[in-house]
């Protein structure tokens, strides 16, 4: 090994933010020599370890950036407590097709069977696929529209919501929205229709949305928007953390 390459090496890969390539170079040397590569081989193993590393790197930032309140992949899923759940939809969802056709995921059920647990995971993949994805709470997403509106930011934080790949509202319904509240995340939802994808967790059939929304007008064309070529999954099963608890306290 040249010693005296290798120390100029290195700082240019450095330089040229190859860090992959840097980090591997010594082993790929190594091993090139064993086997007796020739350069062309060596080459383009050593930038697919570099490809690897971005990509990786990628998906670290993009799941810091979606800021999901806990990493719950859709691996460690209790299916068998979700005896209803079509575990064949979840894995093609998985697969992401969806976001390329801008459509729309409904989780519906009581709490503690799994809603959120299912739109972090479908999230987590899309991160994966490259997918700039944002989780929020109902609560939240308005708060932040209403400080921004107050503020005179707020065309500048619709627009930021309106570039995600993907976008995941949690527990819609669980409190009722301001007339305000409920205009500023009806444009939000307005601007992806048909452009984005976005997943949403309510505790709330359908019939009950204006308990949320407040206006029946509103609502209606609301769900109109959000439920056209949606995949609606009803959430029907026994909240799981409700029987663990009970489990527990039988012992």
């Amino acid at each position: 090994m040249n010693t005296a390459v290798m120390t100029a090496l290195l700082p240019n890969l450095k330089a040229l933010k190859l860090s992959g390539m840097a980090a591997h170079l010594k082993r790929h040397l190594r091993q090139a020599r064993e086997d007796k590569e020739d350069y062309e081989e060596f080459l383009l193993n050593l930038t697919e370890v570099e490809v690897a590393t971005r990509m990786e790197n990628g998906r670290k930032r993009r799941i810091r950036d979606a800021r999901f309140p806990l990493l719950k992949p859709l691996e460690t899923f209790e299916y068998e407590a979700a005896p209803d759940l079509d575990t064949r939809l979840i894995k093609e969802l998985a697969n992401g097709q969806y976001i390329q056709e801008a459509q729309n995921i409904i989780f519906l059920g009581k709490s503690g069977t799994g809603k959120t647990h299912l739109a972090i995971g479908l999230g987590m993949a899309a991160c994966s696929q490259g997918i700039r994805t944002r989780f929020v709470t109902g609560c939240g997403i308005v708060n932040e529209l209403m400080e921004a509106r107050d503020e005179k930011t707020l065309s500048r934080i619709l627009k930021r919501y309106a570039g995600y790949g993907l976008l995941i509202i949690d527990e819609l319904g669980y409190v009722p929205f301001s007339k305000e509240g409920a205009d500023l995340i009806f444009q939000v939802l307005a601007e992806r229709n048909e452009r984005k994808s976005v997943i949403i967790t309510t505790n709330l059939g359908f019939g009950d949305w204006t308990q949320v929304f407040g206006d029946p007008t509103l609502t209606a064309a609301l769900l109109d928007r959000v439920t056209h070529k949606a995949h609606i999954i009803t959430c029907s099963w026994e909240s799981y953390r409700l029987r663990n608890t009970l489990k527990k306290g039988g012992r």
